[in-house]
């Protein structure tokens, strides 16, 4: 049986560093439209999902997103992991991949190779992620079979695990068996995702950049405009990244 693969983006309106930030219009689209567009082009994903909190406040969103064909879950701002887990069954995936609603130059190539690398894994993967340390944050996947995502949804009780879905199983090597979509040989340090006014600034120009030209670009082209426009760099480059507690 094929399997149901559901891509599932987090997005909500209530971010601290720049509130409503996923609705923003750069190039004639909202951040989150892009990146559906550009998530629709993978070749493995069954569907998409957007899961986003159930205050009013994201009422908009909610609306935006149905608008735009792709079907909503509203749950739990804080607890994450619930959000997630139950968008994941809502939507009858059998494996779930996680994409935050501030990456718009996602890249459906990638997406494509990460889900490779966790299907034809021996012994197969509990979990697999992009490897944001070689290749440019703001390409950020993570894939999880739904038996592993039942498993720290009933077993995660830390608050970090609950807020952000996937700790609880990369924290545990020694429990679930996990990779990573990597490339040693790369060195692309920059920072694609927004969190900040300066990161939009980023984003805003490669996309009114590369869509005239290129419409379905990929992250090697976003790679060569920055190097064609090496102050693009200095742009957002004292923005410092939230982390996660250490492992």
């Amino acid at each position: 049986m094929v399997p149901r693969i559901i891509g599932i983006i987090q997005a909500r309106m209530g971010s601290t560093r720049l509130p409503g930030k996923v609705m923003m219009n750069v190039a004639g689209k909202s951040l989150i439209a892009h990146q559906i567009d550009r998530l629709r082009r993978s070749h493995h994903l069954t569907g998409l999902c957007v899961a986003t909190s159930d205050l009013a406040q994201d009422d908009a969103l909610a609306t935006h997103v149905e608008a735009l064909g792709v079907p909503v879950f509203r749950g739990s701002e804080t607890d994450v992991l619930d959000r997630f887990y139950r968008a994941a069954l809502a939507q009858q995936a059998d494996i779930a991949v996680r994409f935050t609603g501030d990456c718009p130059l996602i890249d459906p190539t990638l997406v494509d190779d990460l889900i490779t690398l966790y299907r034809t894994a021996a012994p197969p993967l509990s979990y697999a992620a992009i490897d944001v340390a070689r290749y440019p944050r703001g390409l950020d996947a993570e894939i999880v079979g739904m038996a592993d995502l039942r498993t720290a949804w009933q077993e995660a009780t830390e608050p970090f695990e609950r807020e952000h879905v996937m700790p609880f199983l990369w924290r545990r090597p020694d429990r679930f068996r996990l990779n990573w979509l990597s490339d040693p040989t790369l060195d692309a340090p920059w920072r694609w995702c927004v969190d900040t006014e300066q990161d939009l600034i980023l984003v805003r120009h490669l996309l009114e950049t590369l869509l005239p030209v290129k419409p379905a670009f990929g992250w090697r082209d976003a790679d060569a405009a920055m190097h064609a426009n090496p102050q693009w760099a200095l742009i957002n480059r004292d923005v410092v990244q939230k982390t996660l507690p250490p492992t």
